[in-house]
């Protein structure tokens, strides 16, 4: 089996920072894409940012310029360092691992247990 399990959630005022982490484990051949999503409280899960295994990121519009996001691809793990952060920041941070179990074409998706952030006005 695979376990994604994250760590760094928290309560911060408006400006501040947090950094997330997302470490992965169990039964891995080889991990592509990684990356964080959130869901607010009466709204759906939304893409936050990725990363591929080369490198390559993704943010969405809402919090670039203010989140990077990076990965350890010796440890398994991504990360997300969040600053500058909002009240609308709010929400439960999950993180999504695409990754192949076997050295076959099969790609499977996995997602932690989220961390919940809370940001104060």
């Amino acid at each position: 089996q695979v376990q994604l399990v994250e760590s760094g959630g928290g309560l911060v005022q408006t400006g501040g920072s947090l950094r997330l982490s997302c470490a992965a484990s169990g039964s891995i051949f080889m991990i592509n894409d990684m990356g964080w999503y959130r869901q607010a409280p009466g709204k759906q899960r939304e893409f936050v940012a990725r990363i591929t295994s080369g490198g390559s990121t993704n943010y969405a519009d809402s919090v670039k310029g203010r989140f990077t996001i990076s990965r350890d691809n010796a440890k398994n793990t991504v990360y997300l360092q969040m600053n500058s952060l909002k009240p609308e920041d709010t929400g439960v941070y999950y993180c999504n691992a695409l990754l192949l179990r076997t050295p076959t074409p099969y790609q499977y998706s996995y997602w932690g247990q989220g961390t919940q952030v809370t940001v104060s006005s």
